[in-house]
C-alpha cells in the first residue's frame, strides 16, 4: 500500500498577500492556483523548492468561525517545519528578507533549529537534521 500526505491546509486571511510571502520571502514554487467557480474559492497550492513531499494549501478563511485561526492553526506551538540542506544560508537569507524569528538558532542533539513566524504569526522551525537522524535523507 502507497500512500502519503499531499496537502497541508493553512488558513490565510487573503490569497495574494499569502502567496506573495510564501514565494518571495521563503522561495516556495507556486504549485497551483486555480479558481473553483462553483465554491468562488481559489486552490492555491505552494511547496518548499526542490520538494517533492507534502505541500501547503493557503485556504482563505470563507467563515466568520474560521478568522480566529489565521495566525494560530497550532494553538501557540510549532506549526509547520521547514527541513533545509544548509540552516546559515537559510536564516541569513529569511532575516534579511525581514522573517521574524523568536527563537535563535540553537543546536540541539537532532540539529540545528530557528523558530520564526509567517506573515500571521503561525509558528514555524527552520530545521537542519544532523547526519544521523531519521529524517536527515529526507530533506537531503
Amino acid at each position: 500500500m502507497i500512500q502519503s500526505i499531499v496537502h497541508i491546509a493553512l488558513v490565510v486571511e487573503d490569497y495574494d498577500n499569502a502567496i506573495d510571502f510564501y514565494t518571495n520571502k521563503l522561495h516556495f514554487t507556486l504549485v497551483e492556483d486555480t479558481y473553483q467557480a462553483e465554491q468562488d474559492k481559489r486552490w492555491v497550492v505552494v511547496s518548499p523548492p526542490s520538494s517533492n513531499g507534502t505541500t501547503i494549501l493557503l485556504a482563505k478563511a470563507s467563515k466568520s468561525e474560521q478568522v480566529p485561526f489565521i495566525g494560530n492553526q497550532a494553538g501557540g506551538r510549532v506549526f509547520l517545519f521547514l527541513g533545509t540542506d544548509d540552516f546559515w544560508r537559510d536564516f541569513n537569507e529569511m532575516k534579511e528578507m525581514g522573517i521574524e524569528f523568536v527563537r535563535e538558532p540553537k543546536k540541539q542533539e537532532y540539529g540545528t533549529v530557528a523558530v520564526f513566524k509567517d506573515l500571521y504569526g503561525n509558528l514555524w522551525d527552520l530545521v537542519e537534521f544532523d547526519e544521523n537522524h531519521p529524517m536527515f535523507k529526507r530533506v537531503k
